[in-house]
């Protein structure tokens, strides 16, 4: 029989929940991953599948002078295991890391359920033991049951925010006519479709999303929106060039037919291998279905448009991290109870990863009797850590990945690219540091 600290509990079996699992199973713990799909589902998964991507597929930019690129890296380096399998299940986007989502769910859930450490139940689990070392890694999407046992564990009530899901369309329904292929300066694969829109035809879209009806809202929920997941409706209606100058901005997409420069273009990204469903990018939205439908299809080339999936908005919970988390992911009075992935204020996919892989690590120094820790600051994962546990606690929001997290270099570069390439070249020493520095004990028999 194992001693009690050589197990861990880990409510969630999303990204976070299934990075978390693997990483303590990488030390010697067992686990027990709970999944409560697909016994009961949420409003954004249609799966049991375990880490299945609900709104993008895109795991952002692969550079290392983008953060979340950086970030990648960071988790490469200590052995992330959903990253490894994102790279599996790409698909050709450019210098971005995107999935076929079913392929990347799939290769995910076989993992985790396939690793002997880890027993995945699938169940509802809506109480928190204090007893043993537990990592809450439920999303966004937290139960009623979870989110009230949240509440009284947390100290502090709950915020929320609403994330809004983008439309897919079916390949063979877009006119390829009205479309031109490139990436944004014609880096990496031309897998994008591009639809070019003149000023007219602009202004006419941007009026008829101002005037269209959305789907309703339960009396409970007000309008606060998480700023990257504003839907485009709302955008639509701060002026007439925001969406011009934000998700639909033409800047390094001349229509190779005319050489000229569109007022704005619609990006499509391809969502599978098989290139037969497109993403609109940055088309988040809470409109009634009939009203997608609708003005979407006022868009060239997409007349004709089957929607394999219509646009939708949920309910995303998170924590007041601040006034409840250290930098380490624990609990600031529980110290058994660590926190992982969106619940923490972490955004974005890869953000998910990150906390997901430090909170599994984390579980295991504890089980074994060691400090926890948190990368060194000058790491995007030191400093989104960080950012969760010491931001203030009026007004916490969710944070991306980004290089306002990390300290500043010593000397100011005026030069963006080369500030963030020195950043990052910073950050990655300051990790090959970090992981020679601690030691991560396993259990007696080395296993």
């Amino acid at each position: 029989m194992k001693n009690s600290q050589e197990r861990v509990v880990i409510i969630g079996g999303g990204l976070a929940g299934c990075e978390a699992a693997w990483q303590a199973a990488r030390f010697g713990l067992e686990v027990d991953l709970y999944e409560m799909r697909p016994h009961v589902m949420t409003e954004a998964h249609t799966t049991g599948l375990l880490a299945e991507l609900v709104c993008s597929n895109s795991f952002k930019s692969e550079s290392i002078t983008n953060a979340t690129g950086l970030l990648k890296v960071e988790l490469r380096m200590l052995g992330s295991l959903l990253l490894k399998i994102a790279r599996e299940a790409r698909v050709p986007a450019g210098g971005a890391l995107c999935v076929d989502r079913k392929i990347f769910a799939e290769k995910v859930t076989e993992a985790v359920e396939g690793n002997p450490l880890i027993r995945v139940r699938r169940e509802e689990i809506s109480q928190i033991r204090s007893d043993m070392v537990n990592i809450v890694a439920a999303g966004p999407l937290a139960s009623r049951g979870l989110t009230e046992s949240l509440e009284r564990i947390v100290g502090a009530r709950n915020l929320y925010f609403y994330d809004a899901i983008s439309p897919i369309i079916e390949a063979e329904s877009i006119d390829m006519s009205a479309v031109f292929r490139s990436s944004r300066y014609s880096k990496g694969d031309s897998t994008y479709l591009n639809i070019p829109l003149d000023r007219e035809r602009y202004m006419r879209f941007v009026e008829a999303l101002r005037d269209a009806e959305v789907a309703p809202k339960h009396p409970f929920e007000d309008d606060r929106f998480f700023s990257a997941c504003m839907p485009i409706e709302e955008l639509a209606k701060m002026g007439d060039d925001t969406l011009a100058h934000g998700c639909m901005k033409p800047v390094g997409l001349p229509d190779p037919r005319t050489g000229k420069l569109p007022y704005a273009v619609v990006q499509l990204r391809p969502e599978n291998l098989e290139g037969t469903l497109y993403g609109m990018v940055g088309f988040q939205t809470r409109l009634r279905h009939s009203e997608q439908k609708r003005i979407f299809r006022m868009l060239p080339g997409l007349e004709n448009a089957t929607f394999a999936r219509l646009g939708s908005i949920h309910r995303n919970t998170y924590l007041n991290s601040p006034a409840a988390l250290l930098p380490t992911l624990e609990h600031k009075e529980l110290k058994n109870i660590l926190f992982a992935g969106q619940i923490t204020g972490a955004e974005g996919y890869v953000a998910a990863i990150a906390t997901g892989l430090l909170a599994g690590i984390n579980a295991a120094r504890k089980a074994f009797g060691l400090e926890a820790v948190v990368p060194p600051s000058e790491t995007i994962l030191g400093g989104l850590t960080r950012y969760i546990a010491t931001g203030s606690p009026a007004g916490f929001s969710p944070m991306n990945p980004n290089f306002g997290l990390v300290p500043p270099l010593p000397v100011h570069i005026r030069n963006r690219l080369r500030r963030n390439l020195m950043l990052a070249q910073r950050a990655l020493g300051a990790m090959r540091s970090w992981i020679r520095s601690f030691e991560l004990e396993a259990s007696p028999s080395g296993r």
